[in-house]
């Protein structure tokens, strides 16, 4: 089983024919994710070929889904264009954005957010600025490298792209079921609640790795739900321990002020809804393999 992403999934690339779209476009297919065509105006009824496998270029998401069945998209368009290629994408219903993205300006995920929810929630978006979603062995849509980690019973919800594949890569002898890096900006589409609930609806996955970071109180708002809605095992682990106070860093949501949002506090939210928290990466991974070899 997988979440929000499976073997039947059929994705296309907005952006696929620039630089970005095509070298992830290119590491996509090697791992296995069916994609079906690519999006771009100035391009469409043209065909690409990516090592074999020909590509077609449609116009607009909605040609492209009418046309091949399309229920994915991933977008790798510059930020100036995204929010219209994210407003295309859900005014055309597709059931999944994956916004890979870095530094769309926060107004404009705000906009298409927003936009999502008033008209009715029907395309899910994952991100911005976010390495994007794999089920291991079935599809990967998105940055995150298809190699490191195998198919398992291990559900993974990550604010960081490079914790992701660390933990994925610690984690590689038991595997994922599904690991979704959500992105570090202030204003994201799928949340770590909408993650946690997804994987504890999901009978094949059976514990949880959730990592956060600094700033903001998602991880806070996670630990109530956590308390009062997951029954599988969460492990989980805050960026940000040693981060000097008012600083943004790395990401544009990370920052602390005073005592909120800070890596501490974080901690302490999740100890209490009985999630075990990891001081480090590693120990975090530790804490959820002491998990699965008593399961």
């Amino acid at each position: 089983m997988a979440i929000f992403l499976n073997e039947n999934s059929k994705v296309i690339v907005q952006g696929m024919t620039g630089a970005e779209g095509t070298k992830h476009t290119k590491r996509m297919l090697a791992s296995g994710t069916n994609i079906v065509g690519g999006v771009n105006p100035r391009k469409a009824g043209e065909k690409v070929d990516f090592d074999g496998t020909v590509l077609p270029v449609f116009g607009t998401v909605k040609e492209a889904m009418e046309a091949t069945g399309a229920n994915v998209t991933v977008i790798f368009v510059p930020p100036a264009f995204s929010k219209a290629a994210v407003l295309e994408a859900i005014d055309a219903e597709i059931e999944l954005a994956v916004v890979i993205t870095e530094g769309i300006p926060v107004h404009d995920t705000a906009y298409f957010w927003a936009h999502a929810v008033a008209t009715g929630n029907k395309t899910r978006i994952i991100g911005p600025n976010c390495p994007g979603i794999i089920s291991p062995g079935k599809s990967n849509a998105g940055i995150i490298p298809a190699n490191i980690a195998g198919s398992g019973k291990i559900g993974l919800v990550s604010k960081s792209g490079t914790l992701t594949y660390q933990m994925m890569h610690e984690l590689r002898d038991f595997g994922f079921s599904t690991a979704i890096g959500i992105g570090g900006d202030p204003i994201i589409g799928t949340t770590h609640i909408d993650a946690l609930e997804a994987f504890q609806a999901d009978d094949e996955t059976v514990a949880i790795v959730m990592i956060g970071e600094i700033g903001g109180d998602a991880e806070e708002r996670a630990a109530a739900y956590i308390k009062e809605n997951v029954t599988k095992p969460v492990v989980g682990y805050v960026a940000g321990f040693t981060a000097p106070e008012g600083k943004t860093m790395g990401h544009a949501g990370a920052i602390v002020s005073g005592s909120a949002g800070t890596a501490q506090a974080k901690k302490e939210a999740l100890e209490a809804a009985g999630v075990k928290v990891g001081k480090t990466p590693s120990e975090t991974a530790a804490l959820m393999r002491e998990i699965m070899q008593a399961l």
